[in-house]
């Protein structure tokens, strides 16, 4: 990659600081995070009989959607976006919970250990409650709402051990990497470079597409029966308002 860097002051010294992340990942990042929480607030405090109970999972279908994207755009991406660039391997991950524990943990400029398995296991969880639910709304509610919920709950504790994870970083190290998502950059590593390329007409093109594909959902649901017709086929997202 083209090395990317500039100064910044950060904690009393000065920083220099490694773009990382492009536009799109991190546009799936904030779109997901988003997603989640409405679909999660949705189920957890809005009765089934509510009007506003199916936009669970309207926001659960645009959820699946854009995880497919993101899995295209981890083998497609800039460096730090595709999935080779994880460290996924077994040991990496266990020496780097016990240098936790020895107060040595190591920088990364990408995902560390514990950040690219969260990462993968959010999708899993993601792209696995958004099945269960399409299956549920099929007709098929009794035989997947336990797997259903399953999902749901795993990305919930995924979603809160990474958080954690974040902000434990962030004390530990004291290098902004909490606001990594949303300027795109971090502490520079010496030997490490970042990315040249922002690809902000692939985050265009990203949003586009989940917008066009929620404009489609929109269009095709029935919020007197709430029904949805997704490509040919009838789901149930509630009970109607005759029910």
């Amino acid at each position: 990659g083209v090395y990317t860097g500039v100064f910044v002051i950060y904690n009393g010294g000065i920083m220099k600081k490694t773009r990382v992340y492009d536009v799109p990942t991190r546009l799936f990042h904030w779109i997901f995070a988003g997603l989640f929480v409405g679909a999660f607030v949705i189920a957890k405090y809005v009765d089934d009989d509510s009007s506003v109970y199916p936009y669970h999972m309207l926001m659960g279908l645009t959820l699946g959607l854009t995880v497919v994207l993101r899995i295209i755009w981890g083998f497609f991406g800039s460096t730090y976006a595709k999935f080779s660039s994880y460290p996924l391997k077994p040991m990496q991950l266990v020496k780097y919970f016990k240098n936790i524990l020895t107060a040595k943990t190591d920088r990364s400029l990408g995902h560390n250990p514990a950040s690219a398995w969260a990462a993968l296991a959010l999708m899993a969880c993601a792209l696995g409650s958004g099945v269960t639910g399409y299956l549920m709304a099929s007709g098929s509610k009794e035989t997947y709402e336990d797997i259903h919920e399953l999902f749901a709950n795993g990305f919930l504790i995924f979603a809160i051990s990474h958080v954690a994870g974040v902000a434990f970083h962030a004390f530990r190290h004291r290098d902004g990497i909490a606001f990594s998502m949303v300027s795109g950059k971090k502490e520079s590593i010496n030997g490490d470079a970042g990315i040249g390329r922002t690809h902000a007409g692939v985050a265009l093109v990203f949003l586009t597409v989940v917008g066009l594909f929620v404009f489609n959902l929109n269009k095709n649901y029935d919020p007197s029966r709430r029904t949805l017709n997704l490509f040919g086929n009838t789901l149930e997202l509630g009970e109607s308002e005759s029910d």
